[in-house]
């Protein structure tokens, strides 16, 4: 008998332990070669632990127990031979991934497995969540259909045209008891990193508001164009994104960070996108966003969430950010104070568009309003810069066009001034 003794890989530098999230297999089972058998929790993300080698796996830990990093995690027996029934498709899938079939499968022909490959499974997403939540439907109790049985909007629909009973579900149960369950490793960091920004930075918000009304307008005259052209959605974050790179060119010290007794100033915008996650609140970077387009930034957010939401997202993509944007706007959110993610000193926070009643050239008109929030480490940004900085956002957003002129009006770059 030839057993494997497969150990925790590295996930990367400074994490010394992980915790096992979820087993996707059972102890005896047959896996195949790269068939994700785990997955783990570091302090900084989940990733998937994919078989060394095929063979009949042994466990050598549970779920929820911290294994160091470089520990026998499980055996594998790779003399045993695959049960008779044991569908063959590793090697297969992974054959057509290098040298593509001429002939196309048959969706009869393939291989049928109950089988979780993502946590996915059964999470819904943002807008069936959002349908589910208005109408009391507990998502809990819907097959999902989409990529990796996760959980759409249709599926929601679906149910309730069927005539779902959430009556069931709907309101306490009378018990007095309690649930305890003890949190991730990623949750515990999070709740570790946010005590210590409290308690280590002299963190203060300045607030302002910000007219949609010209972004609005122009999305709506081009987003169907804009989406035929570049193959993605025109949203609000491209705008966030890029009037915030444009004033971290004006004033550099919101793009610092403290390293001792210096200030590290950067040449260059990394901007965090702050996404929601199946685990929790994740922020993945989008590099030298000063030099990207609208819709590169677009782009790049949504490959960066899709990763994040299916736990897909490195640790690379997640480290090394220089400023950070977050949007409870999308829960609802009026009005909030960030808390800034170390080691930057400056957090932007947007909320939700409400129509207000507003002064514009001395008469009242309704217009669409976010409220902005910037949370600053007041040790090395002054209140000046972090106010100014603010407005320049404002500025940039209720005029688009100076985006696409680094800041000044057309008529500013036509007089060379």
């Amino acid at each position: 008998m030839s057993v494997l003794e497969m150990k925790v890989p590295s996930p990367g530098e400074s994490i010394s332990e992980v915790e096992i999230a979820e087993w996707l297999v059972s102890d005896g089972d047959y896996v195949f070669k790269d068939q994700a058998i785990a997955e783990v929790d570091s302090d900084k993300a989940t990733l998937e632990l994919p078989a060394e080698e095929s063979g009949t796996i042994t466990l050598k830990a549970d779920v929820g127990d911290a294994v160091a990093v470089g520990a026998v995690v499980c055996l594998i027996d790779t003399s045993a031979e695959p049960p008779a029934n044991a569908p063959e498709v590793k090697e297969e899938e992974k054959k057509e991934e290098v040298v593509p079939s001429p002939t196309p499968a048959k969706a009869s022909d393939a291989p049928k497995t109950e089988k979780k490959d993502s946590y996915a499974a059964g999470t819904p997403s943002v807008a069936a969540a959002k349908v589910a939540a208005e109408n009391n439907i507990p998502v809990q109790r819907i097959q999902g259909t989409g990529k990796d049985g996760r959980i759409t909007k249709q599926d929601v629909l679906a149910a309730m045209a069927a005539g779902f009973d959430a009556s069931a579900t709907q309101g306490w149960g009378g018990s007095r008891d309690t649930n305890s369950k003890k949190m991730s490793m990623l949750r515990r960091k999070i709740a570790s990193r946010l005590v210590s920004v409290k308690n280590e930075t002299a963190m203060l918000t300045t607030f302002n508001e910000v007219d949609m009304k010209p972004i609005m307008d122009l999305r709506n005259k081009y987003k169907a164009q804009f989406k035929e052209t570049h193959g993605v959605s025109l949203g609000f974050m491209s705008f966030f994104t890029k009037a915030v790179t444009e004033a971290l060119n004006h004033f550099p010290a919101v793009n610092s960070m403290i390293e001792g007794d210096h200030m590290i100033s950067h040449n260059y915008a990394d901007i965090g996108i702050a996404v929601s996650s199946p685990k929790g609140l994740m922020v993945p970077v989008v590099r030298n966003a000063e030099q990207m387009t609208l819709f590169e930034i677009e782009a790049e957010i949504k490959r960066l969430a899709i990763k994040a939401r299916d736990g897909k997202i490195a640790i690379e993509e997640m480290t090394g950010g220089t400023f950070t944007i977050t949007n409870g706007g999308v829960f609802g959110s009026m009005l909030s104070t960030p808390i800034i993610n170390p080691p930057q000193s400056a957090i932007l926070g947007m909320h939700n568009i409400v129509e207000r009643p507003v002064a514009i050239n001395g008469q009242v008109e309704i217009r669409p309003i976010m409220y902005v929030a910037l949370s600053y480490d007041h040790r090395i940004i002054d209140g000046k810069e972090s106010v100014s900085f603010l407005v320049k956002v404002k500025e940039m957003l209720e005029n688009p066009v100076k985006m696409i002129f680094g800041g000044k009006e057309p008529e500013e770059i036509l007089l060379n001034l």
